[in-house]
């Protein structure tokens, strides 16, 4: 069943599609009967239609473009009817009179489908074969973009170039005046020209990038030249940045030349500020570039179906480091063991790849910890302090396989969302995985009544809020934010643009883009009401903002959980799956320190108690005692573990590259073979 949002823009798609049609029929009589009220009014309705939908609606837009009803069609369409109601209104002598009107639309959709193939070509003059940021471009000539709607909008040009003709021929209808249409038609002509000759200019040889071939040796000196030794690679859709984005800082920190390898376009600008250069290559052939490099590991925070295209190097080591660690399937994945290690936070992880049996030998497994837990917080002990006990729910999404047990959204959230707003002692927190309902239309469905309870639980709520110098600050620290975050580029900036404008990074950026993170959480949490109840679904604040803000957090199976034990603060899991506490509990080691909960969340008032008095909490050891097993021991610190574990796979690459040079060097050449045997023929 569709939301309410959902049937509202369909209703209003329906409405459009049938008012083009109308305004079609209508422009029909208008010059049949011939009615030049009814051609004028119909015609400039449905020119005014059209511009709006390529603005309000392009997905429509582009169904019609499917069935091969597509903008030049429509306007092509409208043009005709005009012309008829002009050859009508104007009686026996309208087809010498409107002679020069059809030769001058004949010519300018000739120049706008001129404009368009001019544009294809410059389109493909600026697509190199690598997209970079935070790399000096210098050498690749590379220009700032031609305007959008000339390069990029063929449909919006189409239109806008076409409304001196239309406002012409529909004056001429008015007036009777031939004039009105030849000089409407030849504005509309003279703006196609003169756009194309415009768009032309970026095909000058000095408005150029570099061709291709060039462009991949510029390539292959900046890798010689800059001699990356340890690198990131990663491969996802739209909404899986999260994944990378979480290890930018500790690839940041690492020793030697760190570089991040992505292979999607769209994804260069989904990646957040980072220091650490960024390396775009699409095409699995120009991706054997890297084999070439001394780059000598690779860090891999997710599986796709790209990877296999890199772990065909055998001169790069490759580590899977996850996104997260869970008790899921998904952990343990067998894909992993493709890869050279599997780097895993803690001892259970390890144990978790031996139970699962899935090749990933135990040699091969190396507990790093997780070093981007540096930021959540510790738990300060004793009972929480101020009127209201904080709660964090935050279920993980339904996955690929429809257990039931993965989130707890669909058959638990409600319930426990509930049983929460039920305590008038209780502030709720409520931040679903950006993924939620991405695959099971239900799991969509539960998260929006969920939200729905949250925010009339806060609306009916009434207590004192922050003063305007709170709002203020939050507005202050939001805009500085945004500076350090943004790239305001151009509407026009394509690829090349963003690449010239992100080709000089400010050293220690990502440092102060983190420092400007923290006030601004600050900041928020400063700017609500400590009473209110909040559904968090933006990127900021962030999950580890959350954490810090809370006392206690619910959520399912998953990383979220071994992440929050960094904090030692009380946690809950919901049991969805259908198996005994007794048995949930023995398959999923992260729930070892935790509270059930059954899908009827009966036992949400007993975890508030617990939480609210220490003495009732039972769990604090276990929940020490599991952290140091899912997230390795406080010392050495985590990312010390991490980069001595970069190390020494970066030296295992170096020890490969030793021994087949040796024995490169210990095999004759088929030509000094021959040679050598020719030799001894003579001699002999």
């Amino acid at each position: 069943m569709p939301s309410a949002g959902t049937a509202s823009r369909r209703a209003a798609q329906l409405a459009a599609l049938l008012s083009m049609l109308a305004l079609f029929v209508a422009q029909l009589v208008g010059a049949l009967l011939p009615d030049a009220t009814l051609l004028i009014s119909s015609s400039a309705a449905a020119l005014a239609l059209d511009l709006l939908l390529q603005h309000r609606d392009p997905g429509l837009v582009a169904v019609l473009g499917k069935i091969r009803f597509d903008v030049m069609v429509r306007q092509l369409q409208r043009d005709m009817l005009i012309l008829l109601g002009l050859l009508r209104l104007g009686g026996e002598d309208a087809p010498r009179d409107y002679a020069p009107v059809v030769a001058g639309l004949v010519l300018f959709y000739g120049a706008h489908l001129a404009c368009q193939v001019t544009a294809i070509l410059v389109r493909r003059s600026r697509t190199l074969p690598f997209l970079t940021r935070n790399i000096d471009t210098t050498g690749l000539r590379l220009t700032s973009a031609p305007p959008r709607l000339l390069a990029r909008q063929h449909s919006r040009r189409l239109l806008r170039f076409a409304v001196p003709a239309t406002a012409g021929m529909l004056t001429a209808a008015a007036t009777g005046e031939e004039f009105w249409a030849v000089a409407g038609v030849s504005a509309a002509l003279a703006c196609a020209l003169g756009g194309t000759a415009y768009l032309a200019d970026w095909l000058r040889p000095g408005n150029r990038p570099v061709d291709e071939a060039r462009a991949l040796e510029w390539l292959d000196r900046w890798l010689a030249d800059y001699r990356p030794t340890m690198g990131m690679y990663f491969s996802g859709g739209t909404t899986s940045a999260y994944q990378a984005n979480m290890w930018l800082s500790t690839m940041g920190a690492l020793d030697g030349s760190p570089l991040i390898v992505l292979r999607e376009r769209f994804m260069m600008q989904k990646i957040e500020a980072t220091d650490v250069p960024v390396l775009c290559i699409p095409k699995v052939v120009h991706l054997m570039a890297l084999e070439k490099s001394t780059l000598k590991m690779m860090l891999h925070p997710a599986n796709s179906g790209k990877t296999s295209q890199v772990l065909r190097m055998p001169s790069i080591k490759h580590a899977f480091v996850n996104h997260g660690e869970s008790d899921k399937l998904s952990s343990c994945n067998p894909y992993a063991k493709a890869y050279d290690e599997v780097w895993v936070a803690g001892p259970a992880a390890r144990e978790r790849y031996q139970l699962a049996d899935i090749g990933v030998e135990d040699k091969d497994v190396v507990e790093v910890g997780r070093p981007q837990l540096a930021p959540i917080a510790p738990a300060a002990g004793g009972a929480p302090a101020g009127p209201y006990l904080t709660v964090l729910y935050a279920p993980t999404w339904e996955g690929w396989d429809g257990n039931p047990g993965n989130t707890s959204v669909i058959l638990a959230g409600e319930n426990i969302v509930r049983a929460l707003l039920a305590d008038p002692g209780v502030r709720l927190l409520y931040k679903p995985h950006p993924m939620t309902g991405s695959v099971d239309p239900r799991a969509a469905r539960a998260d929006q009544r969920v939200q729905a309870l949250i925010r009339q639980a806060a609306a009916e709520r009434s207590g004192p809020r922050p003063g305007p110098a709170a709002a203020a600050e939050l507005a202050r620290r939001t805009a500085e934010l945004d500076r350090l975050t943004t790239c305001h580029f151009r509407d026009s900036a394509d690829e090349i643009e963003r690449m010239l404008l992100q080709s000089t990074p400010e050293k220690g950026r990502a440092e102060t883009v983190e420092a400007a993170t923290a006030a601004w959480e600050e900041a928020y949490w400063a700017s609500l009401p400590e009473w209110e109840h909040q559904v968090v679904t933006e990127a900021r604040p962030s999950l580890f903002g959350c954490f810090n803000r809370s006392d206690l957090l619910i959520s399912d199976v998953s990383s979220v959980v071994s992440d929050y034990l960094m904090s030692e603060k009380p946690y809950a899991v919901a049991n969805t799956s259908g198996l005994t506490e007794e048995e949930f509990r023995a398959a999923f080691p992260t729930v070892g320190a935790a509270t059930i909960l059954t899908p009827g969340a009966e036992g949400v008032p007993a975890l508030l108690a617990a939480v609210r008095d220490p003495a009732l909490d039972h769990l604090a050891a276990a929940r020490a005692e599991l952290k140091v097993r899912l997230l390795g021991p406080a010392d050495p610190p985590s990312l010390t573990r991490f980069n001595a574990a970069a190390l020494a796979l970066a030296a295992k690459s170096d020890e490969r590259r030793a021994r087949m040079e040796a024995r490169a060097s210990e095999i004759p050449s088929p030509r000094l073979a021959a040679a050598e045997e020719s030799e001894t023929a003579q001699g002999g």
